[in-house]
């Protein structure tokens, strides 16, 4: 197995193709709460964000791996990264968005987390991994408790949507080597 291969999926580096499905995901407000966003993209910041993507995570801090399905027909599914990371404290952030709806609750988002796991442990010598998950999202919650996340705690009142504040649950990895 290659380290950025999973069993159905590839993680690749963005690529211009990605412009127009990275557009349309980072525009989707019903994923804003999830993404911590509040403002739309432009495709020309976009542009410049993919091309500046082959930069190193020691430089930028983060780094967002394009999830690929394997097979016949491979499609692009979703992007996963890595963020606020530490190579003091050998720790990183990391999200997750399945962005094509289709594939969704087949497995490709657990294969692409394993997968981003291992990579993070063994190449980027990493201790820990986190990640900031909301109470609803049970369907995230169940993902990372699968691949190994434990809660280490719960922000209270810590964002605001249209219906009032929400709590946020922070999860944590640590690399048991």
């Amino acid at each position: 197995m290659k380290y950025l291969d999973g069993k159905n999926i590839r993680l690749r580096a963005p690529e211009p193709e990605d412009l127009d499905v990275l557009y349309q995901w980072e525009n989707n407000t019903d994923i804003w709460l999830v993404s911590n966003t509040i403002v739309p993209f432009s495709k020309h910041i976009l542009k410049k964000y993919i091309e500046t993507a082959h930069l190193d995570i020691y430089e930028t801090r983060q780094l967002r791996f394009m999830i690929q399905t394997i097979g016949e027909d491979p499609k692009t599914i979703g992007t996963i990264d890595l963020f606020d990371f530490d190579p003091y404290h050998c720790r990183a952030g990391i999200g997750i968005l399945i962005g094509d709806e289709d594939s969704r609750k087949k497995g490709f988002a657990q294969d692409a987390l394993k997968t981003v796991i291992s990579y993070a442990f063994s190449v980027l010598k990493l201790h820990q991994l986190y990640c900031h998950i909301n109470p609803a999202n049970e369907s995230s919650i169940q993902l990372f408790k699968h691949c190994g996340f434990e809660i280490s705690g719960e922000k209270k009142d810590w964002m605001w949507t249209n219906n009032g504040w929400i709590n946020e649950f922070v999860f944590q990895l640590i690399n048991p080597i």
